[in-house]
């Protein structure tokens, strides 16, 4: 039987990458003000994103209706499911509601996994299940080695702008504006199950990257036939600088750079970075 990988749009995947790994994407939904966006390949990310910049009202997002999940796995049928984390989004309980009323119509192989992460962080999740079914791996033995893959893998992002953050009332302006003063690059991330912790305050893009490969080094994840994964908004020369600088110091099988959606954008802003290995 053929599997495909269903992904919400919290997940920042190209349409190569989805042939690639025979996944689809359900969109969530973004708020500016009363103003709703769909995040598909409809969207035009650019001006969705200078409307944001000049929304002055509350910034929001929302888990995709059941239908929409519903949808997908009766045409799937046999699929494995990754959300955004459920600490972090609705996404992961509208997945589980979905499969519950897909099984009512008789699909009932259908597994989903909370990513405890976002954007990288899922498209890494994503792209471990295709190599496990590409080996030939029984569904149960994917199941227990993608939830222990998930427990272990390390999601950072770095922000450059932090307006939405304000609006959306996660950050005080004074915050904001002491951030910019000191020149700090925040390294921000998954605590481990799901939500996000500050995990360092390096000043500069320098410092910034000294303390990512740091972190690598420190994991004690494994590195040899393994991926990264780095997201951007709108800020490739620094993915790509990122990149570099951890070729130099790690084997990674392969590193993915890839741009973020409009889900991600809401929350990563312009020039912010997300990364995950």
């Amino acid at each position: 039987m053929e599997y495909k990988i269903i992904v919400d749009s919290g997940c920042d995947i190209t349409k190569q990458i989805e042939q690639q790994i025979g996944a689809v994407s359900v969109p969530l939904t973004m708020h500016l003000g009363e103003k709703n966006y769909t995040d598909d390949d409809n969207l035009d990310l650019p001006g969705f994103m200078a409307e944001m910049k000049a929304c002055k009202e509350k910034v929001s997002t929302a888990a995709p209706a059941p239908s929409i999940y519903v949808d997908a796995m009766k045409a799937a049928k046999h699929a494995f499911v990754v959300t955004l984390s459920s600490k972090l989004s609705g996404s992961f309980a509208t997945a589980v509601l979905s499969r519950t009323l897909a099984e009512e119509e008789g699909i009932t192989d259908i597994h989903v996994f909370d990513s405890k992460s976002a954007s990288a962080g899922e498209l890494l999740i994503a792209v471990k299940i295709r190599q496990l079914l590409s080996n030939g791996m029984n569904k149960e033995q994917i199941i227990k080695t993608v939830n222990e893959f998930i427990e272990n893998m390390k999601t950072y992002f770095v922000l450059e702008k932090y307006d939405n953050l304000v609006k959306s009332g996660r950050m005080s302006n004074i915050a904001s504006k002491v951030i910019h003063l000191l020149n700090l690059r925040l390294i921000m991330g998954s605590d481990g199950d799901g939500s996000i912790k500050l995990h360092a305050k390096p000043r500069g893009t320098n410092q910034m990257i000294d303390k990512i490969t740091a972190f690598i080094g420190s994991s004690n994840r494994q590195i040899a036939g393994e991926n990264m994964v780095i997201c951007h908004c709108n800020n490739l020369p620094l993915a790509t600088q990122i990149s570099n600088a951890v070729k130099q110091q790690f084997n990674f099988k392969e590193i993915f750079i890839v741009p973020v959606r409009g889900i991600i954008s809401v929350y990563a802003d312009d020039k912010g970075i997300v990364m995950a290995f």
